[in-house]
């Protein structure tokens, strides 16, 4: 391991990895595994966004929050949970699961599997050329034999306001990371971060108020999931204001003072915190794309083997969010592993397996991309939605099933509230989309996720017996309404 390079001659790597977030770890494992000289360059914490500002954090955050409000629902054990959060317990495991944003174990796991790390700024300098700026001053020079791998991820795509450098706004790292709960909370988007932030920072102690530009929350999933985790919402305090806009914003008196929003209706708001979950963008605007013939700041279309198909060569992969395929750490992790064995084949000259499903080849990312938003009810979702299908033109039978007639959801919750749709591809028999929304469904979704991408036959589904009494069973009664839906209609 040599962490602390100084100026000297240039070194070569068979691989040379750009961002060390879970993605960036992941193309490194992979290609050392092949055994290839791997190199990987950072500027902040090993293990990225996901690890200290995102996923971790976050759910480290809604984990009690959704607990309690499970165990409200469990006559017997309500009265035991009644009362507030503990704040000061809730923030503090938080800081522990963040490990404290240090990443010393992140770098003994570089370790362990021999993989050296550069700390530093990485910018493309030519082709298979990384010039990295420590942050002592000097500039260290890679050379790769075979391969570089751009996994700098993304982050908040804040929008063009009029005084919204001037009020600090949050985004999810400062929604992930801060130390104290705000009285008074803007939240600005309707997507996942959006939801999760609001039902946690509510729960915690704060008075949320989400504006959202559009007709609905988490619009890009079936419908009624966002019209259920709405009322949910409602119903803990949230105040959902649909179809609104900020127009300006200022920050009156100083550093603590409040947030003063200007609504584009003509309306106003104060708070003391705003939060922007308004979207993603590309962390590529400074790592030399402009020396390969790219555009600085363009997210960076690839292959499915995920390499850039505007750079010639094939020496130049782009992996995670930075590709915009599904940006979702572990789809990023999954195309990690498919980019390092694809690395590893064409190193050794060895046949790349580009069939679909092949072993080179990220087929998930169109087909079967899996999704969890930790929200009270949870939303859960692999494949299409209703929405695409339609968009596709695909052909597909819409099954739906109120979970809280199954039996395991009497027995997880009194008044369990509940949603479940089956998409079936009607062409081929088999399951093409499925959403899950209510309390503990995310631990439904990685036997939806095994439908599809194994594209089961509904017939073989019937085999799969679900286990009595568990939530599970909502198979067996799609399977039911999808049968019952095939009868004819008897006049």
């Amino acid at each position: 391991m040599n962490e602390a390079v100084r100026n000297e001659a240039p070194r070569t790597y068979d691989v040379i990895v750009i961002g060390a977030g879970p993605v960036g770890e992941n193309v490194a494992d992979r290609a050392r595994a092949a055994g290839l000289s791997t190199a990987i360059v950072e500027r902040e914490l090993l293990g990225g966004e996901c690890s200290y500002w995102a996923c971790d954090p976050s759910k480290a955050l809604l984990r009690p929050v959704l607990a309690r409000a499970d165990a409200r629902r469990v006559p017997g054990l309500r009265q035991a949970v009644d009362g507030p959060l503990d704040v000061d317990a809730v923030l503090a495991h938080r800081d522990k699961i963040a490990s404290y944003w240090k990443d010393d174990s992140q770098v003994d796991w570089l370790e362990s599997v021999s993989v050296d790390l550069i700390r530093g700024h990485g910018r493309l300098d030519g082709p298979k050329q990384v010039a990295v700026q420590t942050p002592e001053g000097d500039t260290v020079h890679l050379t790769a034999r075979h391969a570089v791998a751009l996994c700098t991820g993304t982050s908040t795509a804040l929008p063009d306001i009029p005084g919204l450098g001037t009020v600090r706004p949050w985004t999810n790292r400062e929604a992930t990371s801060a130390g104290r709960v705000p009285g008074r909370l803007a939240v600005v988007g309707g997507g996942v971060v959006a939801v999760e932030m609001a039902t946690a920072w509510q729960a915690l102690g704060s008075q949320v108020t989400m504006l959202v530009r559009g007709d609905g929350l988490l619009e890009r999933m079936e419908p009624f999931a966002g019209e259920l985790v709405a009322e949910a919402l409602r119903e803990a305090g949230v105040d959902i204001r649909l179809k609104t806009s900020v127009a300006s914003l200022a920050r009156a008196g100083g550093a603590g003072g409040e947030v003063r929003i200007a609504l584009a209706d003509g309306g106003a708001l104060a708070a003391d915190e705003i939060l922007f979950a308004t979207g993603r963008a590309p962390r590529t605007a400074d790592v030399g794309l402009e020396n390969v013939g790219l555009t600085p700041g363009d997210w960076l279309a690839v292959d499915d083997t995920c390499r850039v198909t505007d750079v010639a060569g094939g020496w130049l992969y782009a992996v995670g969010d930075v590709s915009h395929r599904a940006l979702l750490t572990h789809q990023g992790k999954y195309q990690a592993r498919i980019a390092g064995a694809a690395i590893g084949a064409r190193a050794k000259g060895e046949p790349v397996d580009d069939a679909r499903w092949g072993a080179h080849v990220a087929t998930a990312d169109h087909a079967a991309v899996p999704q969890v938003v930790f929200t009270d009810p949870e939303v859960a979702s692999v494949g299409l939605t209703t929405r695409e299908a339609e968009r596709t033109g695909r052909r597909i039978e819409v099954v739906d099933y109120d979970l809280a007639r199954v039996a395991g959801a009497h027995l997880y919750a009194d008044g369990y509230r509940g949603q479940a749709r089956m998409l079936i591809d009607t062409d081929r028999g088999t399951v093409a989309g499925v959403t899950f929304v209510g309390s503990g469904v995310g631990e439904l979704l990685h036997s939806a996720t095994i439908a599809v991408t194994g594209e089961v036959p509904v017939e073989r589904l019937w085999h799969a017996v679900p286990a009595f009494p568990t939530i599970s069973e909502v198979w067996l009664r799609l399977l039911e309404t999808y049968r019952d839906q095939q009868q004819p209609s008897r006049s």
